[in-house]
């Protein structure tokens, strides 16, 4: 275990939440979006209305308001996005942050006090859409937490530096015209070495980058501990 990863789980004993506080953690379900889920045969997950068409069927039969999960998932959701379908060798279908599916405008909150370290709206399809990336140093270790799939509004009164405390609201989830074409929910990622990118950072990768990029951005479990 990294000193980043025995940071993370020493941070709390409890669940951390990340979205509005009416949806406690036993109302949760585990959502598998892998490609060994037969059951997304039956479903066009690449489109926004089918994927939570899925998503609700899923809610309805566990009786649960809100879904998690997807790190280190490979999925088929982005293969009709031509940014992450470049070339064969380079398929980027490989998820390394966590996602939290609910309604949109659910609030999210920062589980962890931070700085604001960068903000964007990255609007091209298949992307985040709007974005926001926090800094955090706790016992000597700094990382990053980034949250996307946000609404517009959630990148207003932002400026670097700005700083954020346990449990803040910092944005809203955003419709699929503003998160770029996904159902409403928030990408949860943490990241060790942001390597210069501002407001933004790789939330999927291809098979062949997938040693390094689940070193530089752990489990974020280990931190939330939702489910466990």
């Amino acid at each position: 275990m990294t000193d980043l990863e025995k940071t993370l789980c020493n941070i709390s004993k409890k669940p951390l939440l990340i979205i509005d506080a009416g949806f406690p953690i036993n109302t949760y379900t585990l959502l598998d979006l892998s490609v060994t889920n037969k059951d997304l045969e039956f479903y066009n997950i690449t489109t926004p209305f089918g994927c939570q068409e899925y998503i609700s069927t899923v809610l309805k039969v566990k009786n649960a308001k809100v879904a998690f999960g997807g790190y280190l998932e490979q999925r088929s959701l982005y293969s009709n996005t031509a940014s992450f379908n470049i070339t064969k060798a380079s398929i980027r279908n490989i998820h390394l942050g966590i996602d939290i599916w609910a309604p949109i405008g659910t609030t999210v909150l920062t589980p962890i006090p931070g700085v604001v370290h960068s903000f964007k709206n990255n609007s091209t399809s298949g992307d985040y859409g709007p974005t926001i990336i926090l800094q955090h140093n706790i016992d000597g270790v700094t990382f990053y937490t980034l949250y996307g799939h946000l609404s517009l509004s959630s990148l207003e009164s932002l400026y670097v530096g700005k700083h954020v405390q346990q449990g803040e609201k910092i944005g809203e989830m955003g419709a699929p015209d503003i998160n770029v074409n996904y159902a409403p929910h928030v990408h949860f990622q943490i990241i060790k070495d942001i390597q210069g990118k501002i407001g933004d950072y790789p939330g999927v990768c291809s098979q062949k980058d997938i040693s390094f990029y689940s070193k530089n951005c752990p489990d974020p479990n280990l931190l939330l501990s939702i489910g466990l």
